[in-house]
């Protein structure tokens, strides 16, 4: 019988490609803020060992349900703490070195409100890394784009530095994803 990670290896093995440039060092303390069915947590988790703790956050209690049981599946005693909570809410989380933020900031009107609250939580040096598609244009799926340049942007304005983009790749849906950073 295959794990629910194996069956998802493709859609696991993208997201590793987005975020690998900026993992540096293994281990410490991250949130997946908007972790929804967990492929990216799926993807920190393996890029961040050993002995990294994971807080996966969503307001979708049933998505969260179904990441712990095949988190389990996969790897038990894994550190993954899930909170039932909006993250665009303030959180109380410990000092992270890294939030990832994949596929979420699409469906948040105020993104620099939320990300000067959420890039609180980094400890210095810490590492905000954020997944969006690159269109400035929205839709029904992705009511609030945020393009490669306006990510830039809004790193710069709320004080996160060495901002860049990490990757690129294509997607069947609008085109091109990016994952970019900022540091605390």
């Amino acid at each position: 019988m295959t794990t629910w990670a194996e069956r998802e290896a493709r859609r696991i093995e993208k997201a590793r490609t987005l975020i690998r440039p900026g993992i540096s060092v293994p281990g410490g303390v991250w949130a997946d803020l908007g972790c929804g069915d967990g492929i990216f947590t799926f993807a920190l988790y393996t890029l961040t060992q050993p002995g990294v703790e994971i807080y996966g956050v969503d307001r979708d209690r049933r998505a969260l349900d179904s990441l712990q049981r095949h988190f389990a599946e996969s790897y038990p005693g894994a550190l993954l703490h899930l909170m039932h909570a909006d993250f665009t809410q303030p959180l109380i989380l410990p000092p992270l070195g890294g939030i990832l933020l994949a596929n979420a900031l699409h469906f948040v009107r105020d993104k620099q409100a939320v990300l000067k609250h959420t890039a609180a939580l980094l400890k210095a040096g810490g590492r905000l890394i954020v997944v969006e598609y690159n269109t400035a244009r929205g839709n029904p799926a992705v009511p609030y784009p945020l393009d490669e340049i306006g990510f830039l942007e809004l790193a710069r304005a709320i004080g996160l530095r060495e901002s860049r983009i990490l990757a690129r790749i294509p997607s069947t849906f609008l085109g091109e994803m990016y994952a970019g950073i900022g540091i605390a």
